[in-house]
C-alpha cells in the first residue's frame, strides 16, 4: 500500500471531514458558541490518529507483517511504542505513538529522526528566516499560528540546515563544459548600518554540454564594477568552469572587461532586448511602433548577411528623422549580431538575457514583503535559495538540443586545421 506522508494533504482532508461533522452535530446555538480552540483540538486529534495509522503501516512494511500477523515473509519483530511530541501545520501533536522494532532499524518518512517538527513547519520557518525576520518574531508568529512556540534554538538549527545547503550549492564543483554563459545583475535594498542602500546581486547561468540550464553562481557586491564580475568569473573558473564559447549579457563595460580578462577569446553577445530598447529610446513615442517593426526584422533572420542588409535599409529609411537611433544601432550592431555565428536552432535562446530577467523577477517577487534586508547575508541567502529552486526546476527539462552545437564545433575545429 502506498503511504501518503504529506501533512498538507492530510490536513486538507481532515479539515473538510471535521468541519462537516461539526456542522452536522451542532445546533445553531452550539455553532455560535463553538470556539476555534475546540475545533483546533478536534483537528489535532484527527491528525494524530492519521499519523499513528501511517506509522503503524510503515512498521508493517518494515517487518513484513501486520500487528499480530503470522506470515512466512516476516523480517522483524515489533517492540512496542514510544511517545513523542510533533509540531505540525495544525499545531502541536502531543505524545504521538511511534512504533519500535527489536533491531532498532525502523525509520519513518513522517518526520526526520530527532526532529520535533514536520517538513512543512520547517519550510515555513525557513521562509520567514530567508525574508530576514528575526528569531524572536518567528517564535511569536509560530506561537500565534500553531499554538506552539518555535524557539530560537530550533530556528537556528533550521536556518543552519539551509546555510549548509546554500554553501554547498555556491561552492560545488562544475564537472562539465558550459558553452553558453549568461551574466547579469539585479539590485536589492540592504541596511548597511548607518544607511539603507543598494546591493548588487550578480548571477551567472550556464547551459551545459548536455543542454540543461543551471545557475552557476550567485554573489553579492556593493556595485557592478569590473572587479566584481572578475571575482565572479575567477570563482567559476576555480570551481571548474570550462568550454565557454559565448557570453550573453547587456552592454555593461564591467562585464565586457571581465570577460576579456578572465575568458580571453570568448565571444560576447549583447542582449538584443536591451539593445532594441536603447535604439527605440531615441525615437518619439508617436513613431516608435513602425520603427520597432523595422528594427525587429533585423533580428528575425538567420544569416548575418541578411541581418546587415536589413540594418542598412533601416538606416537609409530612418537616418534623416532619427539620427540618434541610427547611430546607436550602428555602434552596437556587431555585438548584437554575434549569435548568428552559432547554430540557428539556438538563436532565439542565446541572443538575450530574458531567462535571467525572469529569475530576477522571482527574486523581486519574493523580496517585495521585506523591501529592506537587515544585512547582506540575508539578501544573498534569499537570492541563492531562489536560484537553487530554479536550478532544480530547470534540471527537469532540457533547454537546448546540443547536437547542432557539437556539429558546429567540429566544423570550426576542422576549419582551423
Amino acid at each position: 500500500m502506498r503511504l501518503v506522508v504529506s501533512v498538507k494533504l492530510w490536513v486538507e482532508e481532515i479539515l473538510l471531514r471535521e468541519e462537516s461533522t461539526i456542522m452536522r452535530d451542532l445546533t445553531r446555538d452550539d455553532v455560535a458558541e463553538a470556539t476555534s480552540l475546540a475545533i483546533g483540538d478536534r483537528i489535532r486529534l484527527a491528525v494524530k490518529a492519521v499519523l499513528e495509522q501511517i506509522l503503524d503501516e510503515e512498521m508493517s512494511q518494515h517487518v513484513g507483517a501486520g500487528r499480530r500477523e503470522r506470515t512466512p515473509n516476516r523480517t522483524g519483530e515489533r517492540n512496542g511504542n514510544y511517545g513523542r511530541d510533533l509540531i505540525t501545520p495544525v499545531g502541536k501533536i502531543e505524545q504521538l505513538r511511534v512504533p519500535r522494532d527489536r533491531d532498532g532499524t525502523f525509520t519513518t518518512r513522517v518526520f526526520e529522526e530527532y526532529h520535533r517538527s514536520t517538513g512543512e513547519v520547517e519550510d515555513a520557518v525557513l521562509e520567514m528566516w530567508l525574508q530576514g525576520i528575526s528569531q524572536r518574531k518567528i517564535a511569536e508568529v509560530t506561537e500565534k499560528l500553531g499554538a506552539v512556540r518555535i524557539g530560537k534554538d530550533a530556528v537556528s538549527r533550521i536556518a543552519q540546515r539551509l546555510e549548509n545547503e546554500l554553501a554547498a550549492f555556491r561552492s560545488r564543483r562544475l564537472e562539465m563544459a558550459y558553452p553558453y554563459l549568461y551574466l547579469d545583475a539585479t539590485y536589492l535594498k540592504v541596511n548597511w548600518g548607518s544607511h539603507v542602500g543598494d546591493i548588487a546581486v550578480l548571477v551567472a547561468v550556464g547551459v551545459s554540454q548536455q543542454g540543461f540550464r543551471e545557475v552557476l553562481a550567485v554573489e553579492t557586491y556593493a556595485s557592478e564594477r569590473a572587479e566584481a564580475y572578475r571575482g565572479l568569473l575567477k570563482g567559476l573558473i576555480q570551481r571548474g568552469l570550462c568550454g565557454v564559447a559565448l557570453v550573453v549579457s547587456d552592454d555593461h563595460e564591467s562585464i565586457q572587461a571581465a570577460v576579456r580578462t578572465e575568458l580571453p577569446g570568448v565571444a560576447c553577445q549583447r542582449c538584443i532586448v536591451h539593445f532594441m530598447r536603447n535604439v527605440l529610446s531615441k525615437v518619439p513615442h508617436s513613431e516608435r511602433a513602425q520603427v520597432a517593426a523595422d528594427l525587429k526584422s533585423i533580428f528575425a533572420v538567420n544569416r548575418v548577411e541578411d541581418a546587415r542588409a536589413l540594418a542598412v535599409a533601416f538606416c537609409g529609411r530612418w537616418g534623416k528623422g532619427f539620427k540618434g537611433a541610427v547611430s546607436t544601432l550602428q555602434a552596437g550592431l556587431d555585438a548584437a549580431l554575434c549569435y548568428l555565428d552559432f547554430p540557428s536552432s539556438h538563436h532565439r535562446l542565446i541572443r538575450s538575457t530574458n531567462g535571467l530577467e525572469r529569475l530576477f523577477e522571482e527574486v523581486k517577487r519574493r523580496t517585495r514583503v521585506v523591501r529592506i534586508f537587515p544585512n547582506e547575508a540575508s539578501a544573498a541567502n534569499l537570492s541563492t535559495a531562489v536560484a537553487l529552486r530554479a536550478s532544480e526546476d530547470w534540471a527537469l527539462r532540457r533547454y537546448l538540443d546540443m547536437e547542432p552545437y557539437r556539429a558546429w564545433r567540429e566544423l570550426k575545429e576542422a576549419g582551423k586545421s
